[in-house]
């Protein structure tokens, strides 16, 4: 099933979140792709078995103030899922993935209570500031 996104408009949304946090340079690479694909890639670089939701890489070879570089890798199907079961489009599932994959790149974390909590509220702030 094709997901009604538009890459205009998805770069207006994605360009709002990086001035509010005043990034100035790099490069994002968004790639949606089915739950096989993604329980492949999960599997290969981090050695876990199954499928999920986002996947970052921080390609940031030298860390420098402002920059930001990485490759968010999103499941359209668990999206679609997601939206279904939340009752939300799937354009803005897709996007909250998108701001959830850019704020692991910026030093978010969601492995900790603490760190979902904080996660989630910035989650909800930026689409706000999106939609």
């Amino acid at each position: 099933t094709k997901i009604p996104i538009s890459p205009a408009g998805t770069k207006t949304a994605i360009n709002k979140v990086l001035k509010r946090f005043k990034l100035v340079g790099g490069h994002l690479s968004f790639v949606l792709v089915d739950d096989r694909k993604i329980r492949a890639v999960n599997r290969r670089y981090l050695k876990h078995d199954y499928a999920t939701d986002v996947l970052t890489f921080d390609l940031c070879t030298k860390k420098k103030r402002g920059v930001v570089e990485g490759e968010i890798v999103i499941s359209a199907q668990k999206a679609q899922r997601n939206a279904m079961e939340y009752g939300v489009s799937v354009k803005s599932e897709v996007l909250l993935y998108m701001i959830h994959g850019v704020l692991h790149l910026l030093g978010y974390d969601d492995h900790s209570p603490s760190g979902i909590k904080k996660m989630r509220a910035k989650e909800k702030q930026l689409l706000s500031l999106v939609n």
